[in-house]
């Protein structure tokens, strides 16, 4: 490889998946069926969250008469269903993917959803064999915007964090890559962010995993 990266680390949904628009149809089922309004900027604050807190949060904002583990059961189940019928994979994902097989960089998942989501996703989209090491944040102490999912990523991959680049569509994601001590190309999803999301987290925001491979390709240094 002309570039350092010794591996490529990549969030799941909303950056290799359309899956953040379903999550959204999802959410906003759940909680107008219990009678209240989900805004835009209450989910923004949400997107990226490990399940868990999110439920928690979602919690906090609504007053359900269930816990948190009653809501993110149910809204984990209500994935499992959608996933395989209506889930997509994001413009450009499959030729980065096929470039980086070609070239033999490790990869991994390291993704905020239940390892029960990603493997839905994973297999769904027909990438078992490229990402057989998958990390959901449920294993980690703490979910992003905490480093704790891309450092244990690394750590499996016994790869130095430092030489590891991740890619991200939302800002609580990034913010655990970079914190991580990874480069971190931001590649916003623009069902709930745009490049301005990202200022003062990464200086690396594209447009599209197009770009992404470009400049894999062009060999881009990490800083």
């Amino acid at each position: 490889m002309s570039h350092k990266f010794k591996a490529v680390i990549f969030d799941m949904d909303g950056l290799l998946v359309d899956s953040e628009t379903v999550w959204a149809q999802v959410e906003t089922e759940m909680i107008e069926e219990r009678g209240h309004r989900y805004t835009a900027a209450e989910r923004e604050q949400l997107v990226g969250l490990r399940l868990d807190e999110f439920s928690e949060k979602v919690l906090a904002l609504y007053p359900f008469e269930e816990t948190p583990t009653e809501f993110r059961v149910e809204l984990t189940e209500r994935m499992l269903q959608r996933i395989p019928l209506v889930v997509k994979d994001h413009p450009g994902a499959a030729e980065l993917i096929a470039y980086i097989a070609e070239q033999g960089i490790p990869t991994a998942i390291a993704s905020s959803s239940p390892i029960s989501i990603i493997d839905t996703t994973v297999e769904s989209q027909g990438w078992g064999e490229v990402f057989k090491l998958r990390v959901s944040a449920d294993t980690v102490g703490r979910g992003k915007p905490a480093p704790d999912v891309y450092l244990k990523t690394a750590d499996l991959m016994g790869i130095d964090p430092a030489d590891c680049l991740a890619l991200e569509d939302s800002p609580n994601g990034a913010r655990a890559a970079v914190a991580a001590g990874m480069t971190c190309f931001a590649i916003p999803d623009r069902s709930h962010s745009d490049h301005h999301a990202f200022d003062g987290i990464t200086p690396h925001v594209l447009n599209s995993l197009y770009d992404v491979l470009e400049c894999l390709r062009e060999g881009v240094e990490n800083n």
